[in-house]
């Protein structure tokens, strides 16, 4: 144990998070079954070069590095299985000026890419730190390439999220993982994170195919894609193969490099708290098949355990309201574990009252994170008075940001309602509703979702004022035939047209709502996962709030402040920084 570990139990009626917290203050102590006047019985004690706390993005890509570099490594996981919120999600990868765009011609420079970021992030994160991300990126990708069966494409044309921003890219720096089989991981496979939308039975889907699925019913595009997908859903079949994309395929990958590394992974071993022996971290404690157990880490341990999505203590603590834990995707096991260890350990903490914000429904069983719905031509968003208040099809963290600074008593912004017409339900996919098709009872049921025939009936169902709801609609439609949106400017950006109807006209982003029913879908603050954590510096060393690092703690990925500061470069800013910094890490050590 600790020397600094108390010996007395906190007093009866203090929250958890002020016990926490009061523990961070005292310097960093040891919050374990002792902490509670209880004594720990715990296994014999293992000892490894690296610990590595959490199994995503972060975490596996560290382990493979810190292995590769010739350390002795173990991962120790939460959930009884591995990938994270990585394996749920689409697997966008952000990293500038690396050799999968560059081999595909991508014009991108290290100038580019530092002076965009720059205009991006703002001097909310320290230069230093948005140096070392853009200077190991590429080196990253290229590594985990040759050490893992991780393979990337490019998604051609999706753009950064401000391509107009000098240095902006508008056809995109993004990349995703290539297909691979699952059957690689043998048994280990069983163990793999599902994902948060499953890919329909018999197609392989990447994520840049989701653009052009959403209009197979309008487009010859749509249909060519539609026709790819199943292609190579029926020679994968043929194979015998179990193809996995998205984050399937990331996840799969990188567990792939660490069997072949010889690096255990442990399932069902939650992080207790860790070791601090001098102001030194020294290992984890956690509990290894139902037993506390002591790891010692002779040189260092990289937490890359995730957020606090998932924890309601933390979200009412540090996040605006209303807020909660039933919004987010992100994987149900972030509950911000290694960020209080690292807290108690005397870590000062960044960006905690931000996430990966967006607009999300809150469909009965699990929330719908929005991309192309919201953009999509025939559709509006709008506020408690019926109102628009933002660029529909913008960056969608910025969405929530403004549903979060605009939402008062008089101007409900949260929740917002996204206004559809029958046109609209006719061409496009809705989440994995196909065109024409009607939508689940229980959305209705739920009070996700409303229909009526006429948009003063809708508008009194959402509890909106129905003049104002009709005003914003002819207003609307006056600018879709017009093709500007001079109030809110949607579709004049690159990015507001990717998921946009390229044979409307004159503007892709924007159609008339005419053609009864219409539809209005709650819109709530959801979030992929939070961006806020333990500060650390450009060596992913954690940081205490005067500055000095503590020696022998890293953190990766949501458990530390994000690179990104308040905003979203492009698709994959999640993923794309947390592997890099993973890596930054194990080198480091």
């Amino acid at each position: 144990m600790a020397d600094s570990t108390p010996a007395t139990p906190p007093a009866e009626g203090l929250s958890r998070r002020t016990v926490l917290r009061g523990a961070a203050v005292a310097g960093g102590v040891l919050m374990t079954e002792a902490a509670l006047g209880r004594t720990p019985a715990y296994a014999a004690d293992i000892e490894y070069d690296v610990v590595v706390v959490g199994s995503g993005a972060a975490g596996m890509t560290a382990a493979l590095t810190a292995a590769k570099r010739g350390l002795q490594c173990v991962v120790v996981e939460k959930a009884p299985t591995f990938g994270g919120s990585a394996a749920r999600s689409g697997a966008g990868i952000w990293i500038p000026n690396n050799e999968v765009i560059l081999a595909a011609g991508v014009p991108d420079t290290p100038a580019k890419a530092a002076q965009y970021l720059s205009r991006v992030v703002g001097d909310t994160v320290p230069l230093a730190r948005q140096q070392a991300f853009l200077a190991n990126g590429p080196a990253m990708i290229s590594f985990v390439m040759r050490n893992s069966p991780l393979r990337f494409r490019w998604m051609e044309g999706y753009a950064d999220y401000y391509p107009e921003y000098p240095g902006g890219m508008p056809n995109g720096r993004s990349i995703e993982p290539d297909q691979i089989d699952g059957h690689i991981l043998g048994a280990e496979l069983a163990h793999l994170n599902p994902p948060y939308i499953p890919t329909p039975a018999g197609l392989v889907v990447f994520s840049a195919d989701y653009k052009w699925l959403n209009l197979t019913a309008v487009n010859p595009k749509g249909l060519e894609v539609s026709a790819a997908c199943l292609a190579r859903g029926t020679a994968a079949a043929l194979r015998g193969e179990k193809p996995l994309t998205m984050g399937q395929s990331l996840a799969a990958s990188l567990r792939a490099g660490l069997l072949a590394a010889n690096v255990p992974v442990w399932l069902n071993t939650p992080l207790l708290d860790l070791r601090v022996e001098g102001g030194r971290v020294t290992g984890v404690v956690v509990t290894r098949n139902g037993v506390q157990t002591l790891i010692k880490a002779r040189r260092g341990v990289i937490v890359g355990s995730g957020g606090f999505e998932h924890s309601a203590a933390m979200r009412a603590e540090f996040q605006r309201q209303p807020i909660g834990t039933g919004w987010t995707v992100g994987a149900k096991e972030n509950t911000g574990d290694g960020i209080e260890a690292g807290e108690r350990a005397g870590a000062a903490l960044d960006l905690m009252d931000d996430a990966w914000w967006g607009p999300a429904i809150p469909l009965p069983g699990e929330p719908y994170f929005c991309l192309a719905e919201r953009t999509l031509p025939g559709c509006i968003l709008v506020n408690g008075k019926g109102e628009r208040f933002v660029n529909e099809a913008a960056p969608y963290s910025d969405v929530v940001h403004v549903m979060y600074d605009r939402n008062t008593a008089a101007s409900p912004h949260i929740p917002a309602w996204l206004i559809v017409d029958q046109n609209y339900r006719n061409r496009y996919l809705f989440k994995d509703i196909a065109p024409l098709l009607p939508f689940p009872q229980s959305w209705y049921d739920s009070g996700a979702a409303f229909q009526a025939w006429t948009i003063e009936q809708l508008a009194q169902k959402i509890g909106v004022p129905a003049a104002a709801l009709r005003g914003t609609v002819t207003r609307f439609n006056g600018f879709a035939a017009s093709g500007r949106d001079t109030d809110f400017h949607r579709g004049d950006s690159v990015y507001d047209r990717y998921y946009a109807d390229p044979v409307v006209k004159p503007n892709p982003c924007l159609a008339p709502l005419w053609l009864a029913p219409f539809y209005a879908f709650k819109i709530v603050p959801g979030d992929l996962g939070t961006k806020g954590g333990m500060r650390t510096d450009a060596r992913a060393r954690v940081l205490r709030a005067d500055g000095s690092v503590i020696p022998g703690l890293y953190a990766a990925g949501n458990a530390s402040g994000a690179v990104m500061g308040h905003s979203y470069a492009g698709a994959g800013s999640t993923i794309g920084p947390a592997m890099t910094f993973g890596y930054v890490a194990a080198n480091d050590i």
